[in-house]
């Protein structure tokens, strides 16, 4: 598990004013710390520190920590507002976490094992990846950064579901625990398709040679 360290400030200046201000001043992302037993804490954060944060996918799934004018907080990310066609994040929900109860999250999924796969690297089959992240519960502690989907051995017609994929201890999926119906696709390798177009131009090709020679016979 990766660890986040942020630094933030008590927010006092609440409205769609102040948040205005805030954003054309450019050094801080209005967020809110919620969950627990505590009362919702509206803050701001450390824009340069955050927005270098965001670039890593494992902090979307990582436990942070947040200093707030020096009361610690263990965090996780729970949504992000973003502009609709700027680059900017506008607000940050984080949800507090507690070390003695379990949480769930999105954890994302990396496929290994494709320089392995004779009909990945012959080209006789093609990899479809049917999901990208997961829902795991589990404790703060256990929380992963990524599950590993390992196709090695995965043949053409395959298909890996959620029940194939190795958890760590302590870590469960939650889809699972709804029933079998739920056990989704995660990868597939199917044979390559035959390109339409191909097609098309023989078949383009068949009926002008069929004109051709029909006309040749009428004359």
């Amino acid at each position: 598990m990766s660890d986040y360290q942020l630094t933030a400030n008590v927010r006092h200046d609440l409205g769609k004013g102040a948040s205005r201000r805030l954003r054309r001043e450019n050094q801080q992302v209005a967020a809110i710390i919620y969950g627990g037993e505590k009362a919702p804490q509206p803050i701001t954060i450390d824009k340069p520190a955050f927005y270098k944060a965001i670039e890593e996918e494992s902090f979307f799934s990582s436990i942070i920590n947040i200093d707030v004018d020096g009361t610690k907080e263990q965090v996780v990310v729970r949504d992000l507002q973003r502009h609709p066609f700027k680059a900017l994040v506008t607000h940050a929900d984080f949800l507090r976490v507690d070390a003695t109860h379990e949480m769930t999250l999105n954890v994302p999924l990396h496929v290994i094992g494709e320089d392995s796969n004779q009909s990945v690297k012959e080209k006789t089959g093609v990899l479809h990846v049917l999901a990208n992240e997961v829902e795991v519960s589990c404790l703060p502690k256990d929380l992963p950064e990524y599950l590993e989907v390992d196709i090695a051995e995965l043949g053409i017609g395959d298909t890996l579901h959620l029940s194939d994929l190795k958890l760590p201890k302590g870590v469960s999926l939650v889809a699972l625990t709804h029933g079998e119906e739920h056990d989704a696709g995660v990868v597939s390798i199917t044979r390559p398709t035959v390109v339409a177009a191909d097609d098309e131009e023989e078949g383009g090709a068949q009926d002008e040679s069929g004109e051709e020679e029909s006309k040749d016979k009428s004359e």
